[in-house]
């Protein structure tokens, strides 16, 4: 039984312990998991939410990590398959005092990049209440694009209400060019769709979050609602109606690490509209999330607990 279902590419990351070296010059890493899909349903996971997981990893050490690792997440593993012949994606990050860390990728050709379409018909989408999707999955390989249109579909033959983050990765892609003509018409698929501004400059040529709203608006009759995430500024959110406000984001004493905040948002946002809230409250939610992981070092290690979450929505009443 799962209340929030996703398809992604888990990715086992080796972060460098040794400050400001630059991945060249680092030679001490730690170990854990991360990839968006997969931050997204830790974070759900440790709201309260039943989550579960559709992946494929190597039949190789990291492979064996990360499906324990999921588990150790409560996140549900029932549908993660194993590749014999290909393995499972890693990436080095460097640590850095200030600024967003580099990152090096070794996920071509991964056991993820050779997911199989018809291991979604395993899949019970029976209880499932929201779908997260993510434009990273389709962008690792063309066989992962059409595994993903085949779940999306299967998404809405089966009237689940879905989100779709563009999620931009431009070194996965083969141009510039493929990413924005893809990820705009796989867009198409959600229902809610959350672009950062800094991603509709590059999808649609433009910085002004009604711009890139009344875009992904047009864009689909399915889609009912674009939240644009405007940064330190909250989120501007308009829908089908016309209706359009900005929900306002919340002061944090010192940004550490912005990995993970978009996704951060999305999990917030998503729970929350699970649990009753309007979307103003679940995209203020989501804005707490984000502002609680930015303060972290690691990829989800400051989503909160039902519990810290209340706590912090509490003591910032006046930045709603």
């Amino acid at each position: 039984m799962s209340e929030i279902l996703t398809l992604g590419e888990p990715v086992v990351t080796f972060a460098s312990t040794d400050l400001n070296k630059g991945l060249v010059d680092s030679i001490n890493y730690y170990k854990f998991l991360g990839g968006a899909e997969l931050n997204v349903m830790i974070g759900a996971t440790r709201l309260g939410h039943n989550t579960e997981y559709i992946s494929q990893v190597g039949a190789d050490p990291l492979g064996q990590f990360t499906i324990k690792e999921i588990a150790r997440y409560n996140v549900g593993n029932h549908y993660i398959a194993t590749d014999e012949n290909n393995w499972t994606a890693f990436q080095l990050k460097e640590l850095v005092d200030q600024g967003d860390p580099s990152t090096f990728n070794f996920r071509r050709n991964s056991a993820a990049a050779h997911f199989d379409k018809s291991l979604i018909d395993q899949v019970d989408f029976s209880d499932v209440k929201i779908a997260h999707l993510s434009g990273i999955f389709p962008a690792i390989s063309l066989q992962a694009r059409e595994a993903f249109r085949y779940f999306a579909e299967q998404l809405i033959d089966h009237g689940i209400r879905t989100t779709f983050d563009p999620n931009l990765r431009p070194a996965l892609w083969e141009s510039r060019e493929v990413m924005i003509e893809t990820i705009n018409d796989l867009a198409k698929y959600g229902e809610i769709v959350l672009p950062g501004i800094d991603e509709g400059e590059i999808l649609i040529g433009s910085r002004d979050p009604e711009t890139i709203a009344d875009f992904y608006l047009n864009n689909s009759d399915r889609t009912q609602t674009v939240v644009v995430k405007i940064g330190s500024d909250g989120a501007y959110v308009k829908n089908k109606s016309g209706e359009s406000y900005i929900v306002n984001g919340f002061k944090v004493e010192k940004v550490v690490d912005t990995v993970g905040a978009g996704d951060g948002f999305a999990l917030g946002l998503i729970t929350g509209l699970i649990e009753g809230l309007t979307m103003a409250d679940a995209v203020r939610r989501g804005n707490a999330v984000g502002a609680l992981q930015v303060q972290t070092p690691g990829d989800n290690d400051g989503y909160p607990t039902q519990e810290e979450l209340e706590a912090f929505l509490a003591d910032n009443k006046k930045e709603a």
